[in-house]
């Protein structure tokens, strides 16, 4: 379990699922978290997949979102990228930020990361407002980047954060 100073990170589970599906369908984060007809089952990809870890966030004693991030494995490239959904009913009371700065902080001292990574889709400008509170910094746009529920391809912007560019 991670502390922050407003939410909680805990590995998520399988008892996370419904409450998780619940806010990936909320029209605000399903716009950029598709996952399909079957939300749940996505969810729950996700806690399967061996190459990611999804931690459940809480604030007070309530699952209000997740956060998920992998590792770059070759020593010559190696970084962690980050991903996050909140329920919009907490946004814009800091609760994502204070969950970015507590897993960079644990991924920084446990794992030696010193670079993060981020892509929201570039129309997602809430959400890029939000990354650069945390230190995030635009690299560059990712042309045609990931297909859209509409079929089409978008752009997505690639920002990144220094583990030395982390505010406490």
């Amino acid at each position: 379990m991670l502390q922050g100073r407003t939410v909680t990170l805990r590995p998520a589970t399988d008892a996370d699922v419904p409450a998780l599906t619940a806010i990936r369908a909320t029209p605000e984060v399903r716009r950029w978290w598709r996952g399909g007809d079957d939300l749940a089952e996505a969810v729950r990809a996700d806690l399967a997949d061996d190459e990611l870890t999804v931690y459940a966030i809480e604030h007070d004693g309530r699952v209000v979102g997740a956060i998920q991030w992998y590792a770059e494995t070759d020593p010559d490239y190696r970084h962690a990228s980050l991903d996050i959904f909140l329920d919009p009913a907490v946004r814009g009371a800091g609760r994502g930020g204070d969950a970015i700065r507590t897993l960079a902080r644990h991924l920084i001292d446990e794992y030696g990361h010193h670079r993060f990574t981020i892509d929201p889709a570039a129309a997602n400008t809430a959400a890029i407002r939000a990354y650069a509170k945390v230190g995030f910094r635009p690299v560059g746009i990712m042309r045609r980047y990931e297909r859209g529920a509409d079929g089409r391809w978008h752009d997505a912007l690639l920002m990144d954060l220094l583990a030395d560019e982390l505010p406490d």
